[in-house]
Order: C-alpha cells, then structure tokens, then sequence
C-alpha cells in the first residue's frame, strides 16, 4: 500500500514544469521560511519566560525527535529510499541514507506543533507547511508515504515528551498572549 500511495503521488511528477518547482520548493526551502517564521514568533512574546519556555520546548522537542529518536530508528531499521528501490533520478540530490522515519517531517513536524500552542493561526499555518513539505518529498521521490507520516508521529511524541518534562516549570497564566487574551502558557 506504501508503494501504490508513493506510485499515485510520485507519478504526478514531471508532468507540470509549475508543479515540480513547487515540489522542489517545499522539498528543499519551505522549512526555512517555517523557522524564520517560528524565530518571528516566539520574538514576539512579550515575556522573556514565555519566550525561553517556548524556544525550549521547541528546540528540545526537534533535537529528540530529529535528532536522537530518528536516528535511532535508523540504526535498528533501514529502509531504502524509492528512488533507490525503484531505480529512477528523484527530483532533488539525496544521501543514501535509510528513508524512515522522515527526518524532514521530524524536524518540521516538531517545529510546527509547539507553535500551534502559541498562536492557533499562524499554527494552522505551519501545520500546513509541515505537510507539504511531507508530500512534496514523497513527489520528489525521495520519501515513502509512511516515512513521513511515521516522522510526524515521531515529532508528535516528542512534544508531548518534552511538554511534560518542561510542565513543572511552564509559568501560570501569563497576560499578553500573542493573540492578545490573558490565559495560561499553554493556552
């Protein structure tokens, strides 16, 4: 089933000159746009405790689910990229490196779910982005289907993670939100 979902996205590719730039731009340079975007974001708060709160949660978020809990379960499982698999040129240059989970969606994923907690719009927003970029990897070939969505389980998990490990130090309603109502840290 992986396979026919990659097959049904990827074969979508090179059909569209407008769709395959678009789908090396999410591939490769939307992530950067989300994290400009995060940096925005948690500048904008208008407490320094709720600024270090939320930069910890997030950066602790992405280093455990990027950069240990993938990596990890590389080391125990390796799974080929498609283009290797399949045996065709993937739009964008890759490592050969074990395609599961997606660290692209690791690390975007668990960028993006903290933000939502910090302002719900521009959450939703990068939420969006987090998945486009899992798409558009899986149309440039160089992701299956499951690697991204088992990176944004990963991501997932490792917020949760993390936002229980910082709960005893999350500072109680804090005035000022983003949006601008008065609630508790986590909203």
């Amino acid at each position: 089933m992986d396979q026919q979902l990659f097959l049904f996205i990827h074969n979508l590719a090179g059909k569209s000159r407008l769709l395959d730039f678009l789908a090396i731009f999410f591939a490769e340079y939307a992530g950067y746009f989300l994290i400009v975007a995060a940096i925005i974001l948690i500048s904008a708060l208008n407490e320094w405790k709720k600024r270090f709160y939320y930069f910890a949660w997030i950066i602790l978020s992405v280093v455990l689910s990027r950069g240990i809990l993938t990596e990890a379960i590389r080391l125990i499982y390796f799974k080929e990229r498609p283009f290797l698999a399949l045996g065709f040129n993937s739009l964008i240059s890759q490592a050969d490196k074990g395609a599961f989970p997606s660290g692209h969606a690791a690390f975007y994923f668990a960028l993006a779910i903290p933000l939502f907690f910090i302002n719900k719009k521009i959450g939703w927003y990068s939420i969006a982005v987090a998945v486009s970029i899992g798409l558009a990897r899986v149309w440039v070939g160089v992701h299956w289907p499951l690697d991204v969505v088992s990176g944004a389980v990963v991501a997932s998990f490792s917020v949760y993670v993390v936002r229980l490990i910082l709960e005893p130090y999350q500072v109680k309603k804090i005035s000022g939100a983003v949006d601008g109502r008065e609630e508790g840290i986590l909203g």
